[in-house]
């Protein structure tokens, strides 16, 4: 934003800000994961992107990022350690009680993901959190 004063008139203008922008240099589709070589920095406005090559390597696409777009917060992820249909040890610890049993994954999750399960004691539908060891947390 830049001040202007003339004649005791005070004149205020927005300017867009610049700043650098994490895009990618080809398609990259969904699951998988960014190299270095895949993305680069250019300047650009930012708004809800990345500005960091750190902070997208390694990580992996949840939708399709096209070359030359801003890479926007929600687009990627930690890497998936759980697949669709996997059967992965569910547990549940709360209030003085210890549960585990299985699950069946109905999505792919990264660690610290929130996905959708089915235990497939009771087929009920339960929402879990993705650990690092493979196994999901329902808290």
């Amino acid at each position: 934003m830049h001040r202007l004063a003339a004649s005791g008139i005070c004149l205020i203008l927005a300017t867009t800000a610049l700043a650098d922008l994490v895009v990618p240099t080809r398609t990259i589709r969904p699951g998988q994961i960014i190299e270095a070589g895949d993305v680069q920095i250019v300047d650009g406005s930012n708004g809800g992107s990345f500005d960091r090559l750190n902070d997208v390597i390694g990580q992996e696409a949840r939708l399709a990022l096209y070359p030359s777009r801003p890479i926007p917060f929600e687009s990627i992820g930690a890497p998936a350690v759980i697949t669709r249909n996997q059967i992965v040890p569910l547990l549940y610890a709360g209030r003085g009680i210890f549960i585990t049993t299985e699950a069946r994954a109905l999505q792919r999750g990264g660690i610290g993901d929130r996905i959708r399960l089915m235990n497939l004691s009771s087929r009920t539908v339960v929402y879990g959190f993705v650990r690092s060891d493979g196994s999901i947390i329902v808290k």
